[in-house]
């Protein structure tokens, strides 16, 4: 299964982050990578540690490990 699907809505990918814990973490991860230019939308789930990303076009992974480090999280590559 691909980890990137294109929609009506964009490109979505989801990416596995380790460290989330708790509604707050999804917070700053999502605030963090919601930043990247041409993200229309970012769900973090701390119980699985995924997060979905919806953007206008494919994002550069680095751009989004620097997000999620930022945030004070560790990518650990696409789920």
């Amino acid at each position: 299964m691909s980890s990137e699907a294109t929609t009506a809505s964009g490109i979505t990918t989801v990416y596995q982050v380790t460290g989330m814990t708790c509604g707050h973490c999804e917070g700053a991860v999502s605030e963090e990578i919601s930043a990247i230019v041409g993200v229309s939308s970012v769900k973090a789930v701390a119980a699985t540690g995924q997060v979905t990303v919806v953007s206008a076009a494919p994002l550069d992974d680095e751009a989004v490990r620097a997000a999620v480090d930022e945030a004070g999280y560790e990518l650990t590559g696409r789920a």
